[in-house]
């Protein structure tokens, strides 16, 4: 195993033991006297390195989280994770970092079927939407974060467990810390829920305010697809999130 894979697992706090095993040797009753040399000899092998079962702690992922000074290591980071998730996806989903940041951040829920294949977030039907919803109020991709509650698909699209969420929490908690929006966008019922603590239904549009940023939850763009009489709420909301940037 090479340094990188090992500082890796290091970096998910698995800690490393030294061992002698014998591996991939069937000892059978035997009376070669060649057999029983080659048996010798394996056991007699340089040691291997056997990873432990270790579970990632919480206190472990808020240590790691603190580390990255600027946020492509700290994205770097957390593709490296050892999460659940990580061996059931296709791919870690990149979040949209944006190059002319104005003060507006996008939390989505999980990565769709097209982002677990492309690695970015909000691919195929869905991102087309969200383009055509920030391009309605002058906005880009180029302007504008983008970031999911996980990164990587969950098994069959369901809803992430309490464990998968808070795993990946300080990371999104550093995350908003290092891009410092003035608005966060949250989309679906799961983003208003983590992120505003709030019900979608009731506060669709509606501006919560903190310490730090306003969040205004909205409905996601696969739910527009599916609802399109819902566009309009969401119209008035992007409106509202234009003039709060304006005037800020």
């Amino acid at each position: 195993m090479g340094n990188n894979a090992l500082w890796d697992l290091n970096m998910a706090g698995v800690q490393w033991e030294l061992a002698e095993m014998l591996t991939n040797c069937d000892i059978k009753e035997t009376t070669s006297h060649q057999s029983l040399t080659g048996i010798t000899n394996r056991l007699n092998a340089q040691p291997i390195i056997v990873p432990p079962s270790a579970p990632i702690t919480m206190d472990t992922v808020k240590s790691m989280a603190e580390r990255p000074n600027d946020i492509d290591s700290l994205i770097r980071m957390i593709a490296k994770f050892n999460h659940p998730l990580k061996n059931g996806a296709t791919q870690f989903v990149s979040p949209n970092i944006a190059i002319s940041p104005n003060k507006l951040l996008i939390i989505t829920d999980i990565p769709g079927s097209e982002d677990d294949l492309s690695g970015k977030i909000l691919s195929g039907a869905a991102g087309e939407l969200i383009d055509k919803m920030l391009s309605a109020i002058q906005m880009s991709r180029k302007d504008v974060s983008i970031i999911p509650l996980v990164f990587w698909r969950t098994p069959g699209g369901r809803t992430p467990t309490r464990e998968e969420l808070d795993l990946v929490r300080p990371f999104i908690s550093k995350m908003i810390e290092m891009l410092q929006p003035r608005v966060i966008i949250t989309l679906g019922t799961l983003a208003a829920s983590e992120i505003a603590q709030t019900n979608l239904i009731s506060s669709h549009g509606k501006e919560i305010n903190t310490d730090n940023y306003i969040i205004v939850p909205i409905y996601h763009p696969n739910y527009l697809i599916l609802k399109p009489s819902a566009k309009r709420d969401v119209w008035i909301a992007l409106q509202n999130v234009q003039n709060i940037l304006k005037n800020q």
